[in-house]
């Protein structure tokens, strides 16, 4: 190790960051592959290490025996200080070898705020920001992930990304790049061609023509590059990738378990979720499998906890059979078995006593709404009668903590929907009086909001986000009612809501935005100490831009939107039959009562009933 790194490491929190060395890591010989790409993820070890996405990507990468795929994460603050003062590069975990020597660099984006901390480590790596200024074909810089399906605050930094499901499009896009760095392509030839692959965006060869305004007026694609990107899928999910021989982290992640992906989808519709429109259509894995995978991980990992991942898990059909063949397993060894995203119109007592056979954890259910009305407008099919019944199945079972999420500023919102919230969490409370007779004592309903941010490819991208100011409010108003002792309220600061609200559906101009904002110091910005609320504000101010006009601006129905160039699969007029469901508080059916017409079951593989 070099010396100044080993220096490093004695001054900083926690060295096992940037150490690597775990139990199934894969390490290969330089001289036996032919390309090395760099892995990146945009935040902490503890973070990206309990990102699926990465084991999954990390762990089918490597199986090209002509590819060595490592792994590269942001440092804390007190390490890049050391490293800066130092002068070490951003490295490797599994070589040392710093990134910037890789032949490929592909950052998962899950979450706009994190695109500071993309830009500075291509700084710590000591590459240039911006695409324009790399003009060597390697390293290619490219993206990945959620954020994809809007990528313009962040395109000028990237070569290329990928949008959908990367298992398949990353292995054409490193062997296409294998091919242009031995053949002596240019950048400008790899990038063409690469265009040309189903599911990737260049953003280099979109251009974009403003009105006065500042609204786009048109996106014009050069010759030869299609017109609209259309996102890929893994159509035969059955067979796909699972990591079941994961790295075992040295020091303790965030989500320090194995995770099982029953289904990629949901058959909801929620109008104000993003992942489920866009990761449509459904597509599920079988209780056989599953329960296969399972074992193989939990025996070669040695973890105690499996959990089961998904947008809805109690939506997948074959439940009851995975949990049984699972904890057939786990119940000897004292593994314990964990549900979330369980909905309150489907938590059964059947399933209750499946879950707490090892160990008993709290119950989380997301409501969303405090009121009827507004449950209906967001297409959250949940009514209030379930989330009690489901509440009190468990307190019967001897549960004694809930966790109940909501959105405060959602389209249509008034005080009363607000109130709602408070009226809802009372009325669990007097079900637990009801179910634990008349014992007020050790229940624990703790009730969080956040600030709803509209997002694209969702029917309420048009929408306008409230002010910091009417968010606070609407906080206050619900504070100053909850009145019960069991009851303890927790809210998301609006500020980092705003923008994250800017990003989401921003253009390219704030590009220049981001810049600002990361060399007056902005990094790691999901985390409460690296974000600056006024930082953001002065580096618009400075590039002549107003976070509210992009945060707080309603879109037209007619107006070209950034994103407009990424196909998702889900039609524009069917997202505005469903906005205009939302403002008559209409329902609409999930997918498994019959097709919408949203376009999505177009795609091979999937199909509207999950």
């Amino acid at each position: 190790m070099d010396l100044r790194k080993e220096l490093a490491l004695r001054r900083v929190q926690k060295p096992a960051r940037y150490v690597g060395g775990e139990y199934g890591q894969i390490v290969k010989g330089r001289e036996n592959v032919s390309l090395r790409m760099a892995l990146c993820f945009p935040d902490t070890y503890e973070i990206g290490m309990s990102n699926l996405g990465i084991r999954i990507l990390y762990g089918l990468l490597n199986e090209l025996p002509w590819l060595w795929c490592e792994r590269v994460f942001a440092p804390w603050f007190d390490m890049e200080e050391q490293m800066r003062a130092e002068g070490l590069p951003l490295c490797a975990l599994e070589s040392g070898d710093p990134a910037s020597e890789f032949d490929a660099l592909g950052f998962s984006l899950g979450y706009e705020m994190a695109y500071t901390t993309v830009l500075n480590m291509l700084d710590l790596m000591g590459l240039p920001l911006r695409s324009a200024d790399r003009p060597g074909l390697t390293p290619l810089v490219f993206a990945g992930g959620t954020c994809c399906c809007n990528i313009e605050p962040l395109a000028p930094f990237l070569d290329l990304c990928v949008v959908g499901e990367g298992e398949e499009a990353d292995r054409e896009v490193l062997e296409l790049l294998r091919e242009a760095r031995d053949a002596g392509w240019s950048k400008s030839e790899f990038l063409h061609a690469a265009a040309q692959i189903e599911g990737v965006y260049v953003p280099s060869l979109y251009e974009q023509e403003w009105k006065e305004d500042g609204t786009l007026a048109a996106v014009h694609p050069a010759e030869g590059v299609p017109a609209r990107v259309r996102k890929r899928i893994v159509s035969d999910f059955e067979n796909s990738y699972f990591p079941t021989r994961p790295i075992v982290p040295c020091t303790e992640i965030v989500h320090d378990r194995i995770a099982l992906e029953l289904f990629r989808g949901c058959p909801r519709g929620c109008r104000f979720c993003q992942a489920g429109h866009i990761y449509r259509p459904i597509r599920r894995r079988s209780a056989e499998t599953l329960i296969r995978q399972g074992k193989e991980a939990l025996a070669w990992s040695g973890y105690q906890e499996i959990t089961l991942s998904s947008l809805s898990t109690s939506d997948y059909p074959e439940l009851s059979e995975l949990c049984d063949g699972l904890l057939e397993y786990c119940e000897p060894r004292s593994i314990g078995l964990s549900l979330p995203s369980l909905r309150a119109d489907n938590f059964s007592i059947e399933l209750m006593h499946r879950v707490q056979k090892v160990r008993k954890s709290g119950l989380t259910f997301a409501p969303e709404a405090g009121s009827q009305r507004l449950r209906d407008a967001i297409n959250k099919n949940v009514r209030e009668e379930d989330l009690l019944e489901s509440c009190r199945v468990a307190f019967s079972g001897g549960w004694n903590t809930v966790k109940l999420y909501f959105m405060l500023g959602l389209p249509t919102e008034t005080d009363e929907d607000v109130l709602g919230i408070a009226q809802l969490a009372d009325r669990v409370v007097h079900v637990w009086r009801e179910s634990a007779g008349n014992r007020n004592r050790g229940l624990r309903v703790t009730v969080s909001t956040s600030c709803f941010v509209p997002k694209p490819h969702t029917p309420f991208q048009w929408e306008a986000q409230v002010s910091p100011e009417e968010y606070l409010r609407r906080v206050a108003l619900l504070r100053s009612n909850m009145r019960a002792k069991a009851v303890t309220y927790n809210w998301h600061d609006a500020e980092t809501s705003v923008v994250e609200a800017v990003l989401s559906r921003g253009d390219r101009r704030l590009a220049d935005v981001l810049e600002h904002v990361w060399r007056s110091g902005g990094r790691l910005e999901s985390w409460s100490e690296g974000f600056s609320y006024e930082r953001w504000q002065n580096a618009a101010a400075a590039c002549g831009l107003e976070l509210a006009s992009y945060a707080q601006r309603p879109r037209g129905d007619e107006e070209i939107l950034p994103w407009d160039v990424i196909d998702v699969g889900v039609r524009k007029d069917h997202l505005r039959r469903e906005r205009d469901r939302a403002y008559a508080s209409e329902l609409s059916p999930d997918c498994r009562a019959g097709c919408a017409g949203c376009g999505a079951s177009e795609f091979e593989g999937g199909c509207c009933h999950g």
